[in-house]
């Protein structure tokens, strides 16, 4: 992988918010609207959230976010990787950039919801390899056979 760079992203760009906006349009192909939770731009400006996207020179490849949802625990939000990149271990790169941060934050813990669909294994075997576990739903989050919550102690 050459010159992958990863950057705070102030989501005021074209490219993230067209790339934000086919993640939303591909999470409600797979999964009904009730239980999709992946937050559109004007949520992910919250402060609380903290985004990134992943660039090799000015293709954007990827993203991830760090909700704070007290001080000693965070969310992974809105991972994902650009369709002509996946397998190139670019995700695993954007989570160890977010791991990282949150034990920077000296956070006990990272959670995540993902898709239960066979769509989201890819997803599921990431998380499983960088020391999540499967868990009950946690913060707003309600028991949902379409959602698979996770946690990492840090």
């Amino acid at each position: 992988m050459s010159q992958l760079q990863i950057r705070e992203d102030d989501l005021t760009g074209k490219k993230i918010a067209d790339f934000l906006r086919e993640h939303l349009e591909d999470m409600n192909e797979i999964t009904p609207s009730e239980s999709v939770h992946a937050l559109d731009l004007e949520a992910l400006r919250s402060p609380n959230i903290t985004f990134w996207s992943a660039w090799e020179g000015d293709e954007l490849l990827g993203c991830g976010a760090l909700k704070e949802l007290d001080s000693r625990s965070g969310e992974v939000k809105s991972m994902r990787t650009a369709k002509a990149h996946r397998g190139r271990g670019i995700a695993a790169k954007i989570l160890e950039h977010i791991i990282k941060e949150a034990e920077q934050r000296a956070y006990k813990c990272l959670n995540l919801e993902t898709g239960a669909f066979p769509e989201f294994a890819p997803a599921r075997s990431l998380y499983l390899r960088y020391g999540f576990e499967y868990r009950d739903p946690f913060a707003e989050y309600t028991d949902d056979p379409n959602s698979v919550f996770m946690t990492k102690k840090l």
